[in-house]
């Protein structure tokens, strides 16, 4: 099978804008100190992209999905209570496969 030229070229090109905003960050930020406010607001991304996510789920259908609706409750328990993200995510998983098990 013959590869031609600009095949090649828009595939390094490709790689190319792929790894640059992936490495660019990484050079940036090892020779920088962030400081302590910036870590701790970093923390709060995961679970504000998991908020998000959970949202658009439940809020943001034509259809209401009840199923999804009453695990959030068990799972933002677990959530509040153990403050463990693991926990959380599993528990809305075990919650979501019961109700679709048995009703």
């Amino acid at each position: 099978m013959e590869m031609r030229l600009d095949v090649i070229l828009l595939l390094l090109a490709a790689g190319a804008v792929t790894l640059v905003p992936r490495i660019l960050p990484l050079l940036v930020f090892s020779k920088l100190q962030i400081p302590e406010w910036g870590l701790k607001w970093l923390n709060y991304i995961p679970i504000a992209i998991l908020a998000a996510l959970l949202a658009q789920v439940l809020f943001m259908h034509e259809t209401m999905q009840w199923d999804y609706l009453i695990a959030a409750i068990p799972t933002f328990l677990v959530a509040i209570y153990t403050r463990s993200l693991l926990g959380a995510v599993l528990t809305g998983v075990i919650v979501i496969i019961l109700l679709r098990f048995f009703f």
